[in-house]
């Protein structure tokens, strides 16, 4: 048994406590440490409940407009991440092609009494080995094609996985970089008339106005923690 008097002149004393001190301190952080890295990467939580949320945000790549004739397609050009101020330090997980439009045909009078048929536009988005296609039709105003290459349903409390195993599911790890394509292709329909008389209604494409963004997700991960009534 040690006294403060020992403490204060016997230079032993004071080394053995010094040494027990920093093992006490020590050993219980360097076991913490390595138990919290065993089920993932450096770091990072084993299998245990997770919440995880996050927010999509769309960074423009690439926008205009294009008259585009009947049964030809418009390739959208230059669209690469390079042209984005810090593409390197996001998430991007999609593309998204934005297609606007109306209808320029006009539909005739008596005695036809016809209406406008409806065109059909298609828009193409491509990356990395990811393509969607979504056509629509100019009764409406316009659509979107989107592709995207990350688990979106890894949102609210996971269970079952570690957090190296639910950042593989919703981080692209720089897989949005690089080169992207996107076009569009019109398919015109002239309404045609019953009567002999007169001609078919001539509907020679479409004017569409698009927009091309990169999807980005920012995302936090904690463990959950259940609080209950006490």
């Amino acid at each position: 048994m040690w006294t403060l008097d020992d403490l204060k002149n016997d230079r032993d004393t004071q080394i053995t406590a010094i040494c027990i001190g920093f093992f006490l301190i020590a050993f219980p952080a360097y076991f913490s440490f390595a138990a919290s890295g065993v089920d993932g990467a450096a770091g990072m939580g084993g299998v245990r409940d997770y919440e995880v949320s996050g927010e999509l945000t769309y960074v423009e790549l690439a926008s205009g407009g294009e008259y585009i004739a009947d049964g030809t397609t418009y390739d959208i050009e230059n669209l690469h991440t390079d042209a984005i101020d810090g593409a390197d330090d996001m998430n991007i997980v999609g593309v998204r092609l934005t297609m606007t439009y109306g209808e320029d045909e006009t539909g005739r009078g008596p005695p036809c009494l016809s209406q406008t048929a409806p065109d059909t536009i298609t828009g193409t988005a491509m990356h990395a080995g990811f393509n969607e296609s979504a056509a629509g039709q100019n009764s409406g105003t316009g659509h979107a094609t989107t592709v995207e290459w990350y688990n979106s349903s890894m949102i609210g409390v996971i269970s079952g996985l570690s957090e190296a195993e639910i950042i593989a599911e919703i981080d692209a790890m720089g897989a949005g970089l690089g080169m992207y394509e996107a076009s569009i292709e019109v398919s015109a329909e002239g309404d045609s008339c019953t009567l002999p008389a007169q001609p078919d209604n001539e509907d020679n494409g479409e004017d569409v106005s698009y927009t091309v963004e990169l999807i980005v997700f920012d995302y936090t991960i904690a463990p959950y923690i259940e609080l209950t009534d006490v």
